[in-house]
């Protein structure tokens, strides 16, 4: 089903289709930049096109959904402008990183998301591993109430799933389990089964349409923003926008944009880590060390 507004002898058409915003000016647009991959990273993408396209009506943005991977295949053939991902381009397979440039743009943390019947708060690291190994399948296990355990995946491919396994997993394979191929889905299908349990980027656990599922404690560590910025919080990721190495003069745009103090009171209120906030790194290998 789609969706359109415009404003009529004004500025401003906003087309929603299957996964992904148009923002565009309803005069013809002199330029075009198309932005693909993480779901993640749409919530903040789709805004800071928003406010780029009030700035710049002559540039249209669009920005679409379809996962790390996606992203990051198609920047890397030449097919779409951007590639968002949740991973670093040297972390995916078939794609030579080499030719691409990072933008990194924001931080986003990943917590275990449970259905509200859930009655367990705080789980282990070893816990964790153990529920999306298939070790532990009832919640008794872990000290909840006598129910089965309801594994949601994310689908081969995503960014947010990748990191997750690389911070939790510690090179386990996941037990065979539903996937759904974005963050949406994930989260309608948790706060409708008693018993589930996934994970979801922090965008992903406000609102309205987050009402029926709530975050998980990981050894005593609430999943925030503060202690995702120290490293505590230990499951989180960069934000990418991979580009080429020459991307055409709107797009340098655009991504400079994103990192603007314009956009950085959107990251926070969306549910992101604004670059500058953070107290540590992280390369392509896991590692994370302090920022001086």
């Amino acid at each position: 089903m789609n969706k359109k507004g415009a404003v009529v002898g004004g500025a401003l058409v906003l087309s929603l289709a299957v996964g992904g915003l148009m923002f565009m000016n309803v005069e013809a647009a002199d330029e075009q930049i198309t932005a693909v991959g993480s779901t993640a990273l749409q919530p903040l993408a789709q805004k800071g096109a928003e406010r780029f396209q009030k700035e710049n009506p002559k540039i249209t943005v669009t920005v679409q959904g379809g996962g790390s991977g996606a992203g990051l295949s198609q920047v890397g053939k030449g097919k779409v402008t951007i590639g968002n991902s949740d991973i670093f381009a040297s972390q995916k397979k078939g794609v030579d990183a080499s030719t691409l440039k990072d933008h990194k743009v924001a931080v986003v943390g990943i917590t275990p998301v449970v259905n509200k019947d859930v009655n367990v708060n705080d789980l282990s690291m070893t816990e964790l591993k153990d529920i999306f190994t298939g070790k532990i399948t009832n919640w008794q296990a872990v000290g909840g109430k006598d129910e089965k355990i309801v594994l949601i995946n994310r689908a081969q491919g995503s960014g947010t799933r990748f990191t997750f396994e690389q911070e939790v997993l510690d090179g386990k394979t996941a037990k065979t389990a539903q996937e759904q191929d974005d963050s949406g889905a994930v989260q309608k299908i948790v706060k409708q089964t008693p018993g589930a349990i996934s994970y979801l980027a922090f965008s992903y656990t406000d609102g309205q349409a987050a009402q029926g599922l709530k975050t998980v404690n990981v050894d005593g560590v609430t999943p925030n923003d503060k202690h995702v910025a120290t490293n505590k919080w230990k499951i989180w990721a960069y934000e990418h926008m991979y580009t080429t190495k020459k991307p055409d003069q709107a797009t340098k745009k655009f991504v400079k944009f994103m990192t603007s103090k314009k956009v950085e009171k959107d990251t926070k209120k969306l549910g992101y880590v604004p670059m500058s906030d953070m107290k540590v790194e992280k390369n392509d290998q896991g590692d994370v060390k302090n920022l001086k």
